[in-house]
């Protein structure tokens, strides 16, 4: 699969630019499905995760939504996304979230 729309936070995103960004995501019919690709380096993967949830309730989110979780407190975010009853697939390594998100729109 090839990929049409990027956006980097640089360390400093916010829930709003996650909101902002599904928002633009979603309006496009090409997009058959969202990869965020967290690397919290800087960031708490937690507070990340936390912005994916509430962005993609305020959106009301329908597409596949597959994060990539790898840094500080991944673990945290992951149990908190696996717990908020969306449907979104995290995974760790990078090559198997692309893999997932690949399936989702080819299938």
């Amino acid at each position: 699969g090839s990929g049409i729309n990027a956006e980097y936070g640089g360390g400093k995103v916010q829930e709003a630019q996650v909101e902002r960004a599904f928002n633009i995501l979603t309006k496009d019919p090409a997009v058959k499905a969202i990869f965020v690709n967290i690397f919290g380096g800087i960031v708490d993967c937690k507070v990340i995760a936390s912005g994916i949830i509430n962005a993609c309730t305020k959106t009301k989110l329908e597409l596949p939504l597959i994060v990539r979780l790898k840094g500080a407190n991944m673990d945290a975010a992951r149990k908190l996304l696996a717990s908020s009853g969306l449907d979104i697939k995290a995974f760790d390594q990078l090559n198997d979230a692309a893999k997932a998100a690949v399936q989702h729109v080819t299938n």
